[in-house]
C-alpha cells in the first residue's frame, strides 16, 4: 500500500550548510527504504511530500516530528495512493531562485511560502505547480 504525506516545518537552522545536510541525509536514507519525495524551502519554511509504503513514511515522519533540525511541524495531507507523483526523486528540491511569486501568491494571500496558513490540499496543489514551474535540484 502506497501512501503520500505532505507537511510543514520550520528550520531550526536555516544556513545553507543545514538544509544541504537534510537533503543529503534523506537521498541517503530514502532509496533503502523505497521513499521518495520533493522539498519545498523558503523564508526558513520546509514544505514537504514523502511518498512510500505506509509503515516507511509512518515511521520516517515519526523521525521528523524527533528531529532536532526541525521545529512546528505539521501534518497537512495523509492519503493513500494508488501511483507516485514523485517517484523521479529520492528528495528532489525545488529551486525557489527560479519561482516567479505570482505563483505563491495564486495559492496565499502574500506571494511567499506559508503552508501553516493553507489547508493541504491547497499546499499540495501549490508543491505539484512548484514542480510543473520551477527547476528540480537533486533528481538522484
Amino acid at each position: 500500500m502506497l501512501v503520500r504525506l505532505l507537511y510543514a516545518s520550520r528550520a531550526v537552522d536555516p544556513s545553507a550548510d543545514a538544509i544541504e545536510d537534510i537533503l543529503s541525509k534523506a537521498r541517503q536514507y530514502n532509496p533503502t527504504c523505497g521513499i521518495t519525495g520533493i522539498l519545498c524551502y523558503g523564508g526558513g519554511i520546509f514544505l514537504q511530500a514523502i511518498e512510500g509504503g505506509r509503515m516507511p513514511v509512518s515511521d520516517l515522519y515519526g523521525h521528523i516530528q524527533k528531529d532536532v533540525r526541525h521545529k512546528d511541524v505539521v501534518l497537512l495531507h495523509y492519503e493513500e495512493i494508488s501511483e507516485r507523483r514523485f517517484g523521479g526523486w529520492t528528495m528532489g528540491q525545488v529551486n525557489m531562485s527560479k519561482i516567479n511569486a505570482s505563483i505563491l501568491l495564486k495559492y496565499a494571500e502574500k506571494p511567499e511560502l506559508y503552508p501553516y496558513s493553507v489547508s493541504g490540499e491547497v499546499s499540495l496543489a501549490l508543491l505539484e505547480e512548484l514542480m510543473a514551474t520551477a527547476s528540480i535540484i537533486g533528481r538522484a
